[in-house]
């Protein structure tokens, strides 16, 4: 990166279509990138081809970043939205495709991680939230997961912060029964 290139600038360089900034903004945050996406999907083979994802998203759609928000925060965005899509996916191909366990290759529940189930979980939660309300899951993205504030979590949703907390409330009184009942 050029001596004094932060990230913003690099984003806002590469907004206005520099190419060389977005070649070295990408190189940046990719490591950061994969372990946002591991926060999501718990494998690490999939949080990595969701990395990939976001980083072709983020070249594909510089140019929407307007620096109203701070770079982290539009990337977060793409990053969420990235992971649930590839939980979709995942899910889509394995009810096609019902994977056979052979016994050589049966996970080992004293070795798997415990927080991996928690945020299938929450996929799923958030799956079925956008089914059944819709308007319910922007806030909860942004407020509980990206971990936005709450002013900034109703700009990213376009919505007013009243709505935004009367929103998030709601979808975390539907959300709780639907992890509490997979824990």
């Amino acid at each position: 990166m050029p001596e004094g290139a932060s990230t913003e600038e690099l984003a806002r360089r590469a907004a206005a279509g520099d190419g060389t900034a977005l070649e070295l903004l990408l190189a940046e945050i990719r490591p950061e990138t994969v372990r946002r996406c591991g926060r999501f999907l718990p494998c690490r083979e999939d949080a990595e081809e969701a990395a990939q994802d976001v980083l072709l998203q983020v070249a594909r759609h510089i140019t929407g970043f307007e620096g109203r928000s701070r770079f982290g925060t539009w990337l977060y965005t793409v990053v969420a939205n990235c992971c649930r899509q590839k939980y979709r996916e995942l899910k889509r191909r394995a009810a096609e495709q019902p994977a056979v366990i052979e016994p050589a290759h049966a996970v080992d529940p004293r070795t798997t991680s415990v927080i991996a189930g928690s945020r299938v979980d929450l996929l799923e939660a958030l799956d079925r939230l956008e089914r059944e309300h819709p308007q319910l899951v922007a806030p909860l993205v942004y407020r509980d997961i990206c971990r936005l504030d709450y002013a900034e979590a109703a700009e990213r949703a376009g919505i007013p912060l009243g709505t935004l907390k009367s929103r998030l409330h709601e979808a975390r009184k539907r959300v709780r029964p639907w992890l509490a009942s997979s824990a």
